[in-house]
Formats: C-alpha cells, structure tokens, sequence
C-alpha cells in the first residue's frame, strides 16, 4: 500500500482494522452523554454489555426510559439517567452536580453529544449553537466531574471528535460567526478543534491524578446527527448519504476498546481513528492557540463553574 503524506494518512488508517478487547468493567460507572441514539447508544450498549453501572446523560426522558429498560432486559445491568439538554449550560451545570453527589467515583466518561447545522443558530446563552453543544457543554461537563474522576482513578475520558477537524479553522475572535459567512462543516470543525486543544491541555493536568484524556473519531457511520436540519438535508442524509456510512456498532466497539482495554490504561494525550492512533491537524495541537482556547472556554463557562468546587 502506497503511504499517503501525513496530512491525509486518516484516510489510510479508516481502511485498517481496528483494535478490540474482550476486557470487562463489572462494577465500574460509566458516564455516557447522548445515548439514545447512534453513537452514544451504542457505546452505552457495549458498556452495559461489558458490565458496567451505565450513567446515562439524555435530552428526552421518554427515549432515554425505553433505553434503560432495553439495557435492563438485555444485560439485567445498573443504569441510571439524568436529563439535561446541552444547549443550556445550567442544565449541564446540574446535571454534572446531580452526578456527581450519586457517584462519588467515575471510572469512564464518554464525551458523546453533539450537533451540526447547516444555518446558524444560537443557544438559550447566545452563543453559536454547534460551538456550544460540542465544545463548551462537555468542557463544562467534564471540569465539573473531576472530582469523582480523580476518587475514580486510573479513569478515562473520551471525547467524540471527527476527522472532520481538518476541513476548517477556529478564529476565536469570530466565534459566532458574525463577521463571516456560516458555513454549518466549518462551524463543525471549528467546534471539533477547540475540543482537541483542551482535552489536550486536561490530559496534562489531570495525568498525575491518574485520569486519561484521549479524543477519537469513531468512524464514517451512520448517525442522527445532522437530522435537525431541513428537508433537503434530511433527504440527502437519509437516501443518499447513509449508504456509504458504516454500521455504528464498529464505532461503539472502538470506544468500548478506548474506555477498557487494559494495555491502554495509563495512556492520555492521544487522538484515534477508531482505535488507530494518529496525528490531528497541525493546528489543533500548537500550544499557543491551545492556551488561548482554554482561556477564552473558561472564560465563557466561569459563571457555571462558580460555587461548584
């Protein structure tokens, strides 16, 4: 196989095999966010197979019953949902707190919900809606589960990411896209890349407390993502684009390895596809612009971290 230039190496590597382990994690928590449909369902589906007390993190509380019921007769698991939609940062806020007062220890969270959009749209806070659901509700999230995190310890933290960080830039003076046209896959990525540089800065300051922080593309498959939007895109994702998207089971098998697999215990820092390790784009790891994300996200979070220590 001819060796593609690095920057294009992700395309390479979706065509390997990925990695699988046949490890348990009876008795741990796992803090799953999205799970009642594609993705994050089935990630929570394989946790729960895999033994786990399932927390699960969900917008509707009609779904998120008939998942927990699902998992209930399936594996006769322990699971637990808490419901907060992620363009409200308070409900993420009390969420995140309601979590943390029930499960002292957190062994795994998985960073699931997202959103696209092909318009722009706005939060309940005013901020861009893609940027805010992806990137500042689980920074939030996550920051606010350190602590059980920390008690959890050697935990994981996974963020769903997508190769698609590489189809766009992150101008942090124009995060809700006022002074440029919106453009829903740039948005996307914009959103993707600030995730990468501040789990990247997290997994250094959380790794003397035995905490991992790794991002991973789950892989092309298919998902509801996107089905928000109008009819035309409904259509072309439905009809059209499904078809060469892959069946989600490959990507909850791949965060299952990344959340349990023992020879990966200890590793943080790192970005997947899949189980693949391999490079982000070059601008989604430069330290200075990282900094400058993780202050400009904190700055934007502060009134949700306040009172929360």
């Amino acid at each position: 196989m001819i060796k593609l230039p690095e920057e294009l190496q992700y395309i390479q590597n979706s065509l390997l095999p990925q990695r699988s382990t046949s490890a348990r994690l009876d008795g741990k928590v796992a803090v799953v966010t999205g799970t009642t449909s594609g993705v994050g369902y089935q990630a929570a589906k394989k946790l729960a197979a895999g033994g786990a007390k399932l927390v699960m993190v969900c917008r509707d509380p009609e779904k998120s019953k008939r998942v927990r019921e699902e998992f209930a007769q399936q594996f006769n698991t322990e699971s637990a949902c808490f419901i907060a939609d992620f363009q409200k940062l308070e409900e993420v806020r009390r969420a995140a707190l309601q979590i943390r007062e029930a499960f002292p220890q957190i062994h795994v969270l998985i960073n699931n919900i997202g959103v696209f959009n092909k318009r722009r749209r706005f939060t309940p806070d005013g901020y861009e809606m893609t940027f805010a659901v992806i990137h500042l509700a689980s920074f939030l999230f996550t920051r606010l589960l350190e602590a059980p995190l920390k008690q959890g310890a050697p935990s994981r933290v996974l963020f769903i990411s997508s190769e698609a960080h590489r189809f766009g830039g992150l101008n942090l003076e124009d995060l809700d896209w006022r002074k440029r046209p919106y453009i829903g896959l740039r948005a996307y990525a914009a959103a993707k890349i600030a995730q990468l540089h501040t789990a990247r800065l997290m997994s250094k300051q959380l790794k003397p407390d035995g905490v991992s922080i790794n991002v991973v593309h789950p892989g092309a498959v298919r998902s509801n993502i996107g089905m928000n939007n109008g009819f035309f895109y409904r259509f072309y994702q439905r009809w059209i684009l499904h078809w060469f998207l892959k069946d989600p089971t490959l990507a909850g098998e791949a965060i299952y390895t990344l959340a349990a697999d023992p020879e990966l215990e200890g590793v943080t820092g790192n970005f997947y596809n899949r189980t693949i390790e391999e490079k982000p784009a070059w601008y989604a790891v430069k330290p200075d612009m990282s900094r400058a994300v993780w202050e400009k996200s904190e700055e934007m979070i502060s009134p949700y971290l306040k009172g929360s220590s």
